[in-house]
């Protein structure tokens, strides 16, 4: 039996021509945001004008940490629990994004190269929700 996909939240990211966040960015100052913002955050910018933007490929940890335990309801994961990191990691297109990691904690450094990936985050009823993630480049 195949099993089929589907984003954990649809219209978050896509994965067709490579995994990508779907968000915006400011047109006046240049300011990123995921997701989507309608107007400019940034107190130093001269308008607010925003337009979508998509968000992948390759970036750096900035931080990161590990999940020894399973997170509450109503997050979903598969058992039995494994633990697993969550990386803050700037993109090169500018962004600062959270996101789990594909690879084992151990393998984790700050500075890493990480590139983003569409990943399955947990199995539900025949089906592979997915997420975006990063794993070591």
């Amino acid at each position: 039996m195949v099993e089929s996909s589907q984003p954990c939240v649809p219209g978050l990211f896509a994965a067709d021509g490579g995994a990508r966040v779907l968000g915006s960015r400011c047109t006046a100052c240049g300011t990123p945001y995921f997701p989507k913002a309608a107007s400019c955050h940034n107190p130093k910018c001269p308008g607010s004008k925003m337009e979508p933007c998509e968000f992948g490929g390759r970036g750096k940890v900035w931080s990161y940490s590990v999940a020894d335990f399973p997170p509450p309801p109503p997050h979903k994961h598969d058992k039995p629990f494994k633990p697993y990191a969550i990386a803050v990691v700037d993109l090169d297109s500018g962004l600062r994004l959270v996101g789990q990691m594909v690879d084992p904690p151990s393998a984790m450094s700050v500075g890493a190269a990480v590139e983003l990936v569409v990943d399955t985050l947990y199995h539900e009823e025949g089906k592979a929700f997915t997420t975006w993630k990063f794993k070591l480049a």
